[in-house]
């Protein structure tokens, strides 16, 4: 009699880690290279990302990309005479939402460092990739996320539904910011006009 072969072995494929960009770079999550992050990439996926998972006014999303543009602005009204590398490091705070989406605060508390750690592996490369140190100084740490509270706030009130005592109370005193500003910032931009006001600064403070 003769014995049965057992059956065969299906094969594997390990889950794909890597996201590929308009500009045909591949991003590898698990062990992101700086040599794969592009300028054009970044502004093209943050200005497709919404902030609070879209839930603000408007006819447009209110994009990480104006998002970032706005919190620059405040701390520069903040801190006027902020050097270009501290610039550069606040306009790309959220830069790891190209690849990972904008994740609102309370989902990130209920997946805890799995998300983290992704992200600190992104922003660690994209800093590379322009120059900067892989971890921020403590001051800048602490204007940033000033900065970072108050367009928080400011978008809570403006677009997103919140009344001004609750957003106190989550996101601190609303932030100096001249009336001109606060029209321009708060007005959600179609996605061509964050796209390519994102990409100038970018390249305007990579090329100071």
């Amino acid at each position: 009699m003769t014995a049965k072969r057992p059956p065969a072995k299906s094969k594997v494929t390990a889950p794909r880690a890597w996201q590929r960009m308009l500009s045909g770079r591949r991003l590898d999550l698990l062990d992101p290279s700086p040599l794969d992050v592009e300028i054009e990439d970044i502004a093209h996926g943050l200005a497709r990302v919404a902030r609070w998972n879209g839930q603000t006014s408007g006819n447009h999303i209110f994009s990480v990309a104006q998002h970032t543009l706005l919190v620059e602005a405040i701390a520069r009204a903040r801190t006027p005479r902020l050097d270009r590398k501290a610039r550069l490091a606040i306009l790309l705070h959220d830069a790891p939402e190209y690849v990972i989406g904008d994740m609102i605060s309370p989902f990130k508390a209920v997946i805890g460092d799995a998300y983290k750690s992704v992200e600190a592996r992104l922003l660690a490369a994209i800093h590379l990739r322009f120059g900067l140190p892989v971890k921020r100084s403590s001051d800048l740490d602490v204007l940033l996320k000033a900065a970072d509270r108050g367009a928080a706030f400011l978008e809570a009130t403006r677009l997103a539904g919140f009344s001004t005592a609750e957003a106190r109370r989550f996101f601190g005193p609303p932030p100096a910011l001249s009336p001109a500003l606060e029209r321009d910032y708060l007005s959600p931009w179609p996605a061509s006009v964050a796209e390519k006001r994102l990409r100038e600064r970018l390249v305007s403070l990579t090329q100071e």
